[in-house]
């Protein structure tokens, strides 16, 4: 393949590249903020109500990976 332009590519530019990220943000962002339906607002004001009702009450991260994990094991050993 030829290194060299054709007559028909010198007027062409390629465009830049995109991130990987850009074509999944762009079309589900407005103003600088997510695009949410009626729905899912509701349920974020749900969840932002009860976390300030009680910012103690959910379970730590680890705690559910550990459960999470667990579960995954017996069901492999049950399976084996």
């Amino acid at each position: 393949m030829s290194s060299k332009p054709s007559a028909r590519d010198t007027h062409a530019t390629a465009p830049e590249p995109a991130s990987p990220a850009e074509p999944c943000l762009e079309p589900c962002e407005i103003d600088g903020g997510p695009v949410l339906t009626e729905a899912q607002r509701r349920e974020l004001d749900r969840r932002i109500e009860e976390y300030d009702r009680d910012p103690d009450g959910g379970r730590d991260w680890a705690e559910i990976r550990h459960e999470l994990l667990q579960r995954v094991a017996r069901r492999r050993a049950s399976a084996a």
